[in-house]
């Protein structure tokens, strides 16, 4: 497959990733509080999905990893919105068996195992292990936020989450640099700015 297409979905997930922090952002600075809208969700559910594909066309495990951790997340939030129910079944359906479609496909037909996802030449093992380290970091925000939603039974997006969300985004920057990649780069110098905001935000309420 061509670059231009792979970094075509990469850039559409990133753009989505964008999408739902500033409308977030938006409807916050006008309530003056931190609003957890259904629509960031999905826009979450859906450039999660792509991000994946996109990890999995470059051969980047820390891409992936950081995907696989939330994408279920993201779908546990909209049940608690009562917004994932509304949706067709079949869609349902298939956003849950997604992941494990893709890694059946990839395993059947040889394009990986455990050892070439651990190993990339274009990636050297250190560069991986800081990536991985930061987009656990990165995904822990958003287990550290279904742990306070299901606590409360609301879905909500605490001062934690934006902490951690700070955090992982800058090592990912610092990730995205090395790597040369310009889809990281360019979803999270927007996502940093905005996490701050949040952060200070949630302050101001307090």
């Amino acid at each position: 497959m061509s670059n231009w297409i792979v970094y075509s979905v990469g850039f559409f997930a990133q753009l989505l990733f964008s999408g739902r922090l500033v409308l977030q952002w938006v409807l916050s600075e006008k309530s003056k509080k931190v609003l957890t809208p259904s629509l960031f969700w999905k826009l979450s559910l859906l450039a999660s999905f792509l991000l994946f594909v996109y990890g999995y066309l470059r051969d980047d495990f820390a891409i992936m990893l950081g995907q696989a951790l939330t994408y279920f997340i993201y779908i546990r939030n909209l049940q608690l919105q009562g917004e994932w129910q509304k949706a067709p079944k079949f869609l349902r359906l298939f956003l849950w068996i997604f992941p494990v479609l893709l890694v059946i496909y990839s395993y059947n037909n040889n394009t990986y195992d455990i050892d070439k996802l651990f190993r990339n030449e274009a990636i050297p093992f250190w560069l991986l292990a800081w990536g991985s380290i930061a987009q656990i970091i990165f995904t822990l925000r958003f287990v550290y936020q279904w742990i306070y939603s299901e606590k409360n039974k609301e879905s909500s997006l605490p001062f934690g989450f934006w902490l951690l969300s700070l955090v992982g985004s800058t090592m990912i920057l610092v990730y995205a640099v090395l790597r040369k990649d310009p889809v990281l780069l360019v979803g999270h110098i927007m996502g940093a700015v905005i996490y701050a905001r949040n952060i200070i935000i949630l302050k101001k309420q307090e």
